[in-house]
């Protein structure tokens, strides 16, 4: 069933639902307004707008012991009805904060995660889980505060360190890369198995690595992990342009030189036209805006944030995790969906998700589209602090990861489904709905990556109370309705 044949199902619902009053006042019965009367139509719909049986209707406030946990790690989640998890791996040398996660080698038949663990510079920094049996080896040492990781259409995996003057690695052969150390002042790499797969990419400049967004052709988008302090715009977004661009399609590299990650032009997001692209700054957070050069990005000397205060970029609350708009891929276009964290217990300001858009995969590579951000989900105290987003294939839904202060709240972080927008008049998500709480209130769901299908969820329940990483899988998604639009994105992800 199509977005619009959805939106119009909902609406003949309520049409009906209001058409006379005795109708009306039966059918509001029990709910204090028509927000209330419209979140229960999202619960009385959650199979075929979401996919599982029953959301959840609150966060959880429990809290389990490290006994419980490490008994039954499966126990510090709780899932809307329909959706299971299984253990992937809680090994006790899997990193303790693991962090995002990359099927390897593909997300059709993946044999491995690669995966981030955020910790300091003598912790394992990357590291591999097999699938089969939740097999733990580390490939590299070194790194400090490793967030991000992804795989490349060229066949590597990329990671990136979540501070200020952060590296972005690249690693070719992740299977026969083991125990290497990485030295992220001189950013080279030695001993271990491999040591000459891992290569720093300094043409993308250096900044606090949180949220990439790589296209087929190597353009990709990322944004500094930065809030605003003392009056500074808080953190930007960046694009980068490689001087090689990569052919999609193409058979995965065998040299680390020809990524193009190697060298090309970073530019940061500017948002407002009005008077010649001179109305920007404190407000313009939304609308159109430019791509402004940042010609001295990839110096050694530089640090991108510095060049956001110098060039007056758009700024942000912590920018975190983007995941790529598949459906619009598929047609040749680009669109990203990122989340502004945002900070709950201090300021009450919940964050928010704003989606992007630049034109064709053609046109962003020649940079000759206009930028535009537009609002996506607004938080609110039940959805606050979202940190990482993950894109569902086949159904189209966008899956939010909560990385809320916990026990300042007194709730634990959630895990919520959005609707994509449809055809009404604005540009937000049609709905949400509560599909997973932790039972740890200082934990946090995070790296939440599916694969091809749509079906497996891998997820990350990070700072939990065992001490240790736990990796989780969750399934149980109901199918798309047979008589969908059959606007399929599976394709687009290889």
């Amino acid at each position: 069933m199509s977005q619009h044949v959805r939106k119009l199902a909902l609406v003949s619902t309520l049409g009906l639902a209001l058409a006379g009053g005795a109708a009306a006042d039966e059918d509001f019965r029990g709910f204090r307004d028509f927000g209330s009367f419209r979140d229960n139509l999202l619960k009385q719909q959650s199979k075929r707008l979401f996919g599982v049986d029953e959301p959840l209707a609150a966060s959880s406030r429990e809290s389990v012991t490290a006994a419980v946990a490490n008994a039954d790690p499966t126990r510090l989640v709780t899932l809307a009805r329909g959706l299971h998890a299984r253990v992937v791996s809680a090994a006790a040398n899997l990193g303790a904060n693991i962090d995002m996660m990359a099927l390897w080698p593909d997300d059709r038949n993946p044999t491995h995660i690669i995966a981030c663990n955020e910790q300091g510079t003598t912790n394992p920094g990357v590291q591999r889980i097999r699938l089969s049996d939740g097999l733990v080896e580390t490939i590299l040492t070194g790194t400090s505060s490793c967030d991000p990781a992804h795989r490349t259409p060229w066949g590597t995996i990329i990671v990136g360190e979540e501070l200020t003057d952060g590296n972005l690695i690249e690693i070719i052969n992740p299977l026969q890369t083991t125990n290497v150390l990485f030295n992220r002042v001189t950013g080279t790499s030695s001993g271990g198995t491999g040591a000459a797969n891992i290569v720093t990419r300094p043409a993308v400049g250096r900044l606090a690595f949180e949220g990439i967004g790589l296209y087929p052709t190597g353009v990709m988008y990322y944004g500094d992990e930065n809030r605003p302090l003392n009056g500074t715009a808080g953190g930007a977004y960046f694009k980068f342009i490689p001087a090689r661009p990569w052919i999609p399609g193409g058979a995965p590299i065998t040299n680390l030189a020809d990524s193009p990650l190697a060298s090309g032009s970073v530019f940061g997001l500017r948002l407002g036209k009005r008077a010649v692209n001179t109305d920007f700054g404190q407000g313009s957070n939304t609308g159109q805006g430019t791509w402004i050069p940042i010609p001295n990005a990839g110096l050694p000397a530089t640090r991108l944030r510095t060049e956001a205060a110098n060039n007056k970029l758009t700024g942000y609350y912590r920018p975190e995790d983007i995941d790529i708009d598949l459906k619009a891929l598929a047609k040749g276009n680009v669109r990203f969906c990122g989340v502004n964290t945002g900070n709950e217990s201090e300021d009450r300001n919940w964050g928010e998700v704003v989606c992007f858009t630049d034109g064709t995969l053609e046109q962003a590579l020649a940079n000759t589209a206009v930028p535009e951000a537009q609002l996506f989900v607004v938080g609110n105290p039940e959805q606050a602090m979202m940190d990482n987003v993950a894109y569902q294939p086949g159904r189209g839904n966008w899956i939010f990861h909560e990385d809320g202060d916990g026990p300042e709240v007194g709730r634990n972080n959630d895990l919520w489904s959005c609707l994509e927008d449809g055809a009404d008049d604005d540009r937000l998500s049609d709905g949400c709905v509560r599909i997973g709480t932790l039972n740890d209130l200082n934990a946090e769901w995070t790296g939440g990556t599916f694969d091809a299908s749509g079906q497996r969820f891998f997820v990350s329940i990070q700072h939990n109370v065992t001490g240790h990483g736990v990796i989780l899988e969750i399934t149980g998604w109901q199918p798309r309705d047979r008589d969908d639009d059959g606007d399929d994105d599976r394709g687009a992800r290889r």
